[in-house]
């Protein structure tokens, strides 16, 4: 699981940061929130979160602070919604977690697609964000390698091969989707 980000009140895990990032794209509430996220949901695609885990965190987001009740809506069929929206700190949260690429390539499928996913949702450039992310991906490659040359068979060196493989993986796949935000689709 991707690092988590601190707040003042703790640690958010990837499915809180992934409800502020929507909450943050303008007033919501958990029920669109759930729709989003779950298996037919545009970022349920990438990766989801049930309806209890949804209301878990956004219960969260509003007990620290990142996000507060702004009414409830009483349109429409079903039960009332309460309305949601990101506080100052909160954007600040959501904004320096969308910036900060990750550190492992495992988390390229989960955490990174999901920020990509919600950058998009926000008409947010990403460039920054894959070159970074390149650049992480291919100084963990390099590292990679070094460890390799150095390591003894058996293995640990399998399993670094392993790592190094799926590593430049993603270095690929960040090249491929950066030449294509270019407009030099390589593929």
């Amino acid at each position: 699981m991707p690092k988590s980000t601190r707040t003042r009140s703790g640690a958010l895990n990837l499915a809180a940061l992934t409800v502020l990032g929507v909450i943050g794209e303008g007033p919501t509430h958990g029920f669109a929130i759930v729709g989003l996220c779950g298996a037919d949901g545009q970022l349920g695609h990438v990766w989801r979160f049930s309806p209890a885990v949804v209301y878990r965190e956004l219960a969260h987001l509003v007990d620290v602070g990142l996000v507060h009740e702004d009414g409830v809506d009483t349109d429409g069929p079903g039960p009332a919604r309460t309305i949601v929206v990101i506080t100052p700190e909160g954007e600040k949260v959501r904004s320096e977690w969308l910036a900060r690429p990750v550190q492992r390539a495992r988390d390229v499928r989960s955490e990174f697609l999901l920020k990509l996913a919600l950058l998009d949702r926000s008409n947010i450039d990403s460039g920054a964000l894959l070159a970074v992310q390149r650049e992480v991906m291919a100084q963990r490659s390099a590292s990679l390698r070094d460890e390799i040359a150095a390591a003894a068979p058996g293995f640990e060196r399998t399993l670094l091969l392993w790592r190094l493989t799926s590593t430049q993986a993603v270095v690929d796949f960040l090249s491929t989707v950066g030449a294509q935000r270019a407009g030099q689709d390589p593929r």
